[in-house]
């Protein structure tokens, strides 16, 4: 008689099993994608670091991108030796590592610059443990779930997995408050019991892909996205004379080498005998549109949580009356409405793709959120708060709607000894999107300032008694630097004008300045010309991905050299 435990693998309901604990890691991965983002002004008075200082900007940047650049550039290799070696075998090895790397990250012993170097490789070792976690929590519950109810249960998984992100954003905002250190300790708990409960109660039922690792794709691929992802990060930094770091030879150099070393990827791939990304795949039509459209509506959901806390801390919260040191909390907390509308239509669209196909809930949510975009640009920079949540709770649902179909026709439509494979390009679409977000929108957003701040800027502080002279050279500050303070919830002006001396002339209304309502008041119009750049571009690319999902076809599943299409039965077509 089996036994019904949680801890035992021959529980007679594995799939639920399965689906409960992949939840849990997916949850893992994804809150620590984002638990930093709004925890960084306490993290950096914790270590007692500056982040605004010209040479630490390299820190508050790898402290964003590194975890989320780690596990885009090694996703598909952990997802491809899953198909080898074992879904469930990688998988718990991911727990595993996750779990040491947040122990070690509570543990910082250092302070100034060390302290950041401690929590930025820390963070890249929680990186390679999130990826195996990524690459085969999907391909386990594809492994796990018959067809018919594959939809259900791999949106419930991608729900936790794009939901972690917006949930990290809250969590973070609340730890914060508390100790920087909490932000990295809340894993701990749920990592041991995770991967005590992993070891206990999964096991092998997929079918495996026996083969060689193809180190020299995963080289190419692993050194392409990390030069191409690297430049395009410093490539937001000044070089030069310019606001921004297109120019610098080094950036180029990244962004155009780590372009053809992905191209020299795709040629690798299409000829060795164990690839580690099956491009065959993309011959499959419900799979490439997936995969697209999937890409940029992470690029678009990237995007829209960084503008969206700029906007909160550095410019909303103040105006009305949040002291700076608040605002991470109280910006996680007004971005419920995004957080609320997607746990709500995520699991239902799922279930319902089961029946009706993903086809109409993918292109409808992306058409959703691509409208949102436009509605966020029409209403004023200090809103009404109903209007910002209206619009963002109509955004999470349609990213709810879209992401649960989106993941399970990419799952259904390849053969069962390549989901491994399936599951890690999903995540690179995923994490790689995530990534690029960063530099795509900042650099978008300081194309905008750029235009008007510095004029802003410049009368904002004569007006208020600063020399022109030392006004002029304060405005011609690159951008860059109110973006991140905007971003961090400081309010930069004390920054800027403290090594002047100026803040202690009697004739220099110091009080006014490094007040709460002048810098969110003098960004507002400059931040609305950037937003006008970034938000009609993350309509563009939300619609070309709902064009995309509607170009995926009907109903289609692989099961078995099997497909199903919309009013057909099971068999009637060969895959």
């Amino acid at each position: 008689m089996a036994r019904t435990g949680i801890f035992n693998k021959d529980h007679p309901h594995y799939k639920w099993v399965a689906l409960s604990n992949t939840t849990l890691g997916m949850l893992m991965a994804t809150i620590n994608s984002s638990i930093v983002i709004i925890s960084l002004p306490a993290i950096f008075t914790g270590i007692k670091l500056n982040p605004l200082e010209p040479g630490n900007v390299s820190y508050l940047l790898w402290m964003l991108m590194g975890y989320m650049l780690v596990t885009a550039v090694l996703v598909v290799m952990f997802g491809r030796m899953g198909d080898q070696y074992g879904r469930v075998k990688i998988y718990n090895l991911g727990f595993v590592i996750f779990t040491i790397a947040a122990i070690a990250l509570c543990l910082d012993p250092f302070t100034g610059g060390p302290a950041a170097m401690w929590l930025i490789v820390w963070r890249f070792v929680q990186g390679i443990g999130g990826a195996m976690l990524f690459a085969n929590s999907t391909a386990i519950l594809t492994d796990a779930f018959p067809a018919n109810k594959r939809g259900f249960a791999l949106g419930l998984n991608q729900v936790a997995a794009i939901a972690g992100s917006f949930i990290g954003l809250i969590v973070g905002g609340i730890l914060a408050e508390i100790d920087w250190r909490a932000v990295f300790f809340v894993s701990v708990p749920f990592g041991i019991i995770g991967t005590i409960w992993s070891y206990k109660s999964l096991h092998e039922v997929g079918t495996k892909n026996p083969g060689r690792i193809d180190w020299l794709g995963n080289a190419t691929f692993a050194v392409g996205l990390i030069a191409l992802l690297t430049g395009i990060t410093y490539g937001i930094q000044p070089y030069g004379g310019s606001t921004q770091g297109w120019g610098n030879p080094w950036v180029l150099g990244s962004i155009i080498g780590g372009i053809l070393l992905l191209v020299a990827f795709v040629f690798i791939e299409l000829r060795v005998k164990s690839p580690m990304f099956e491009m065959r795949l993309f011959r499959i039509r419900s799979f490439a549109s997936g995969i697209f459209a999937g890409f940029l509506a992470s690029i678009g959901r990237g995007g829209l949580q960084f503008m969206l806390i700029i906007w909160l801390q550095g410019i909303w919260l103040p105006l009305h009356g949040f002291s700076y040191e608040q605002t991470p909390l109280w910006a996680g907390i007004y971005m419920l409405p995004i957080t609320i509308g997607f746990l709500i239509a995520g699991p239902i669209s799922g279930a319902l793709s089961d029946r009706y196909g993903s086809r109409m809930f993918a292109t409808v949510g992306l058409t959703l959120v691509g409208l949102t975009f436009i509605g966020l640009l029409l209403i004023p920079v200090n809103f009404d708060y109903w209007q910002f949540a209206l619009l963002t709770g109509l955004n999470g649902i349609g990213s709810g709607l879209f992401s649960s179909p989106n993941r399970t026709s990419i799952m259904n439509s390849v053969p069962a000894n390549e989901r491994g494979s399936a599951s890690g390009m999903a995540g690179v679409a995923l994490n790689a999107g995530s990534s690029l977000s960063i530099g795509i929108f900042f650099s978008l957003m300081i194309a905008g300032l750029s235009t008007s701040l510095p004029g802003a800027l410049t009368s904002g502080l004569t007006a208020n008694g600063v020399p022109a002279n030392i006004a002029a050279q304060v405005g011609q500050t690159p951008p860059v630097g109110s973006l991140f303070a905007a971003f961090l919830g400081y309010n930069p002006i004390k920054n800027l004008l403290g090594p002047t001396g100026v803040l202690s002339s009697p004739h220099v209304d110091a009080a006014t300045l490094t007040g709460k309502e002048f810098f969110p008041q003098l960004i507002s119009g400059p931040f609305h010309d950037g937003l006008i750049v970034v938000f009609i571009a993350a309509a563009v690319m939300s619609i070309i991905g709902a064009i995309a999902s509607f170009a995926g076809g009907g109903k289609y599943v692989h099961e078995e050299s099997v497909v199903q299409r919309e009013g057909e039965e099971v068999g009637a077509t060969s895959a």
